[in-house]
């Protein structure tokens, strides 16, 4: 899924969980096996990525695409098979892999001090467990942006807000003008209402702060805490109103979250503000081709709603742990977290580099560059909870509870159905 799925620290930076001052120069033989879910403009981008690591040092990459990510790995570690490398879609999956002890410790081989140096404290922490360091970031997507058309708002006379409340005088303002504010779609296939957890994700940072997002997260409060209820209703002042959004309830929950963000180019505007993450531009861009990225379309921080909380960054990442500790694996883990690996990857598909190292010229256009710089100021980062839980609540009742809210029913049955599949999940 495309979540994937953020950010840190006053002191941060576009950071991940490792680098080393150059990729491995010498040249060996071998091959390295690698695990993951990438297909299409992602694989393509992935290849050259690891062409180029060939080219440098002489080892082969063997890599297996599989959207059945999880379910095989369990399978193959649990058969003593497992590859090389993989993609792991969360730090949640990280850790259990850890647990097991089935991932290799990367602080045994990279220069620790060296990645202090390099890269944001945060990104070390959501890599590692128990004190270990078991995987590296190579990109990252920041969700919380707010996308609009700035030739309209000027037309309009519409200003960026800079607070929730001004944020929602602007939204009462289009609506009293004759216009919707807002496109949401919530449709995803069997993935449907994962938009919709980013939202609720965005709001608990700003309504509750960054310690109760974590005991959200870890189940160390209910999900019928004041805190995640508040946060559920603050989207549906926006999500539930049948003025606020494009195609009412309806239009919510049916329209495809890819395809959602288009009305906001016809002429006129059918809606004017489209929350969503760095990867909608590749959505815009090929549904509207011949947009001008910062003049046909730019984006803003999703405002405060408690100052006391700021302005937080929700954001996802792409992860890779080792499993096998091989020279070959280890060399390639090396050059994955190097600039000249990432510098590749992000120029190809428009993420951010996690790596601080990264060239600002590696970015296709100044919008992306926008957002790392964005990424790079935030005073707090979260990664995206839901990809954090257990999958029968992130990516089952907490996705299933969206729609239903959505849908109108009552809010305190939702979070009791989540909270029962929270239980059972947690154990707690």
């Amino acid at each position: 899924m495309l979540k994937a799925h953020r950010w840190l620290g006053t002191a941060l930076v576009l950071a991940v969980a490792l680098s080393m001052a150059a990729a491995p120069a010498f040249a060996q033989s071998g091959k390295v096996t690698m695990l993951g879910t990438w297909g299409g403009q992602e694989l393509e981008a992935f290849q050259k990525v690891l062409a180029a690591f060939t080219e440098r040092t002489g080892i082969a990459v063997e890599f297996t695409g599989d959207r059945d990510l999880v379910a095989l790995l369990t399978t193959r570690v649990a058969a003593g098979n497992p590859p090389d490398l993989a993609a792991l879609p969360n730090p949640g999956q990280m850790r259990e892999f850890a647990a097991e002890g089935a991932l290799v410790d990367l602080s045994t081989f990279l220069d620790m001090d060296q990645l202090r140096s390099d890269y944001a404290e945060t990104w070390i922490d959501l890599g590692s467990y128990d004190g270990k360091l078991y995987a590296i970031f190579i990109s990252a997507d920041l969700k919380s942006l707010v996308w609009y058309n700035p030739k309209e708002f000027a037309k309009r006379g519409y200003e960026v807000p800079a607070t929730w409340d001004e944020l929602m005088a602007l939204t009462e303002r289009m609506a009293q003008d004759g216009f919707t504010p807002w496109a949401i779609g919530l449709e995803s296939g069997a993935a449907s209402g994962w938009p919709g957890t980013d939202w609720i994700e965005d709001i608990m940072l700003r309504t509750a702060g960054p310690d109760v997002y974590d005991q959200w997260v870890n189940h160390e409060i209910s999900w019928d805490h004041p805190a995640v209820k508040r946060a559920f209703e603050v989207f549906g002042e926006i999500a539930r109103n049948p003025r606020y959004v494009y195609g009412g309830v309806t239009g919510v929950l049916s329209t495809n979250f890819g395809d959602s963000p288009n009305v906001l180019f016809t002429d006129p505007p059918r809606a004017f503000l489209h929350r969503q993450a760095t990867f909608i531009q590749g959505f815009i861009q090929d549904n509207n081709p011949g947009l001008v990225p910062g003049e046909d379309y730019d984006f803003f921080m999703l405002p405060p709603i408690d100052e006391r909380w700021g302005v937080p960054a929700l954001g996802a990442a792409d992860m890779i742990a080792m499993f096998n500790d091989t020279p070959e694996a280890r060399a390639l883990m090396q050059f994955l977290a190097s600039p000249e690996a990432q510098e590749i990857w992000v120029g190809e598909l428009g993420k951010l580099s996690p790596n601080v190292r990264v060239s600002e010229d590696a970015y296709p256009d100044d919008l992306t560059r926008k957002a790392a710089a964005l990424l790079a100021s935030a005073d707090v980062f979260r990664f995206d909870g839901s990809d954090l839980m257990p999958a029968a609540v992130g990516s089952g009742a907490f996705w299933e509870g969206v729609l239903n809210y959505v849908a109108g029913d009552d809010l305190d049955d939702v979070l009791m159905m989540i909270e029962a599949a929270a239980e059972d999940a947690y154990g707690r």
